[in-house]
């Protein structure tokens, strides 16, 4: 290990200039060490700069030696810092910095700091979401994790009664949610009402909705990397709310060296749920739970954190009368850290997991089929980041996946179908970040399957680069390219309503792996500090897309076939953010296909036109107001073209000659080729936070779906009634934090 890094710290020093020095800092929060991601950290003196990181670090090079700097230090909801920083030649200079949190009746007079744009950052199509602008977000009933990205250009849903999420034409399974750099396979609760990840527990989110380099791999659509709180270091809290549907807790606190974080959110009432399904009782019960601790010790490691964290979460459904079917599914995750930061520009992660899901559908004397899938994930990880004297960056990583696969079915044909396997992937990654140039930058990478999942996808490279070139400091174009390979896929029925849960398998050897080429471009233009407006333009083309075999009429009948997909689109998006008022706004126009057997359809979620709308703003006092509006065009469903008496054979063989009856039949037309009517939707809502002795106060009043329009779910097949999604709905939320 030793000789590793003193080859790479003189890779690293090799164009180092005898007339700079180095900055490294990290940024906490002053009330419970907490560290702050995405923080603004500006050199006044030459107007350059950078951000924290997902851990928050930050990093400056080549700053010139011989005088002494003032670093500003801003971020939303803190109060700016200013330190004197003195740069030595050839010496790195660090230094921790504790941001002071603003309280609400401060935060309408507290000037942000000066935001520097980094002219050469290489983020297309990356969202970095603030948990705090999420919790003053109107709530369906409380916040969601999930149901926020569909507020996000490109990022479509088929309702409001699904926080399932389809990012630029893809299907829900090609999406890769994190949690501390591991895997969660069903990441929803309650028929896929809600995120199984309670906001209270996380510190950080980005969103990679394309382009993502080649840290990442497994998924063909986007990225959701969650990094949760390391708890409070400076003493011992508690907070606890509730909602209509859950009630919630949270225990942080620290320890010798270090610090723990348990939270635990379980349903306790469902009956708000029927507003979201028609007003049908539906007897869901469900829980989630983690925890986290961390250690950092200067005897045994300097700059290294340990951290062994878990997450735990459970749904069920069970009728009281036994004729009815049951439903099961739950994911157990648990994981180990070894995070560490050299004193040369070096930080280096360990990571080992083990993710498993198990989901089960018992029929009964239901007409429902019996379904069963366990998938158990052991993951190794470990990823190497290099900063050079040339500002210019590298990273590595190895990856060491064993996966193990079940799952038994019956198709509605009532064939069985039981597929098995357990595979292993090795894989590595490099690339190369071109930072030297101020108005320039380039990401230029690549994964490397050595072996994997799919016999057919040994031995494959997955090239991936991104750029970006300021024309003028406020105008910058950026483009992404690469191609994506996936060698799991989730098992759905696309005429489904509501999917239960979608099975995960490795696709069989006699299907080709899934693989993706992505394109993307766009412009950037920041019209002043506060305003930003950028638009960008994507095609994919995806081979080999994995589709459920509708036509499986015996067992030795393929369950998947394989299809193609097609999706382009265009994204414009304007952020305002100054100190009282935040809006956000964005259309999305895009087209997206599927293609099984030469017939090409449009999938489910398929929408032409897309309008997001949020905003809020800050009274002081206290007092938060917020809103939000969606609309899009109608989506894609089958029409039933007619409809006539089928004679159905029970026993060709009774005696006394009933051998069958007729039964109603339906003749649908050409698939998902009608549109249902417009969605449209206004959401207000009205946060007020208040201390109390010992306390900090949080309520919370949200109306849904204000002018109470009917938005058109779907059409019921058997009788041709319409059925509508959310109507008029008040809901509160209360949270007390000592």
């Amino acid at each position: 290990m030793k000789l590793l890094i003193i080859i790479l710290f003189t890779a690293a020093s090799f164009s180092f200039s005898q007339e700079t020095g180095r900055i490294r800092g990290f940024v906490t929060d002053s009330t419970n060490g907490e560290s702050l991601p995405f923080c603004n950290v500006v050199i006044d003196e030459l107007k350059t700069g950078a951000s924290t990181n997902d851990r928050g670090i930050f990093y400056l090079n080549s700053v010139p030696v011989g005088k002494k700097y003032n670093l500003t230090i801003s971020y939303i909801g803190y109060k700016t810092k200013s330190v004197e920083v003195e740069v030595i030649k050839n010496q790195l200079t660090d230094i921790s910095i504790q941001l002071f949190p603003l309280s609400i009746e401060l935060q309408t007079v507290e000037k942000i700091g000066e935001k520097i744009v980094q002219k050469n950052k290489t983020d297309i199509g990356v969202e970095q979401i603030s948990i705090k602008q999420l919790e003053y977000l109107p709530k369906g009933i409380e916040t969601d994790v999930m149901r926020s990205l569909q507020n996000i250009a490109g990022v479509r849903s088929t309702g409001d009664v699904s926080a399932r999420y389809y990012v630029r034409g893809g299907t829900s399974d090609q999406n890769l949610v994190l949690l501390n750099g591991v895997t969660i396979y069903n990441p929803f609760h309650s028929l896929g009402l809600f995120s199984v990840i309670d906001p209270d527990m996380i510190n950080s989110m980005e969103f990679y909705k394309g382009g993502y380099s080649s840290e990442f791999g497994g998924r063909l659509s986007s990225v959701l990397n969650v990094v949760s709180k390391d708890g409070n270091k400076k003493r011992y809290s508690a907070l606890a709310a509730v909602s209509l549907l859950t009630a919630k807790g949270l225990v942080e606190g620290p320890i010798p060296n270090g610090s723990f974080i348990f939270t635990g959110r379980k349903s306790y009432s469902t009956d708000v749920l029927k507003k979201f399904l028609n007003d049908e009782t539906v007897p869901i019960d469900f829980y989630d739970a983690s925890f986290k601790l961390n250690y950092s010790s200067s005897d045994i490691f300097n700059n290294a954190k340990f951290v062994v964290f878990g997450f735990l979460s459970s749904d069920k459904i069970k009728y009281d009368d036994p004729l009815r079917e049951e439903y099961s599914w739950k994911n157990n995750l648990f994981g180990f850290e070894w995070l560490q930061v050299y004193d040369v520009p070096i930080f280096s992660r360990l990571g080992i997991s083990l993710s498993n899901f198990e989901g089960v559908i018992i029929p009964n004397a239901s007409a429902l089929k019996s379904r069963n899938n366990q998938l158990k994930d052991f993951s190794i990880n470990y990823d190497l980041n290099i900063i050079t004297a040339s500002k210019d960056e590298m990273a590595f990583g190895l990856n060491i996946k064993l996966l193990d696969s079940k799952l038994f079915l019956e198709n509605k044909y009532g064939v069985e179908s039981d597929l098995n396997k357990f595979a292993g992937n090795f894989s590595f990654y490099g690339k190369y970040k071109f930072l030297r140039f101020e108005d320039f930058g380039a990401d230029i990478g690549s994964r490397f399957i050595i072996t994997g999942l799919n016999s057919e996808t040994s031995s494959v490279p997955e090239p991936r680069v991104s750029f970006t070139y300021r024309l003028l400091p406020v105008l910058a174009l950026k483009g992404a390219w690469g191609i994506y390979y996936q060698e799991l896929t989730a098992i759905t029925d696309e005429s489904e309503v509501i999917s239960l849960f979608e099975p995960w398998i490795i696709i069989p050897d006699n299907m080709q792996s899934a693989s993706s080429i992505n394109y993307s471009g766009g412009i950037e233009y920041n019209l002043s500090p506060e305003f930003t407006f950028t638009t960008e333009a994507y095609y994919r083309i995806i081979h080999n897309l994995p589709i459920i075999n509708d036509k499986k009429y015996k067992t030795t009948d393929p369950d998947l076939v394989s299809g193609k997909g097609e999706s382009y689109g265009f994204e414009f998006t304007s952020k305002y953010s100054d100190r009282a008022l935040n809006v956000t706004a964005s259309y999305t126009l895009s087209w997206a296909y599927k293609e099984v057997n030469n017939y090409l359809y449009y999938p489910k979620y398929d929408t032409r036109n897309a309008v997001n709308f949020s905003m809020d703003y800050n009274f002081g006092g206290g007092w938060i107001a917020s809103s939000t509006w969606t609309y899009y065009s109608g989506l894609p469903f089958t029409q039933i073209t007619g409809i006539y008496d089928k004679f159905y054979f029970n026993n060709l063989l009774d005696p006394y000659g009933q051998n069958g009856q007729f039964q109603p039949y339906q003749i649908l037309g050409d698939k998902n080729i009608e549109r249902l009517p417009q969605y449209h939707r206004l959401d207000l809502g009205i946060t007020k936070r208040t201390e109390f002795n010992f306390m900090n106060i949080e309520l919370g009043l949200n109306i849904i779906n204000v002018y109470n329009r009917e938005n058109i779910f779907y059409y019921q097949r058997d009788s041709g009634k319409r059925v509508n999604m959310l109507p008029f709905l008040i809901s509160g939320t209360v949270k007390i934090e000592i």
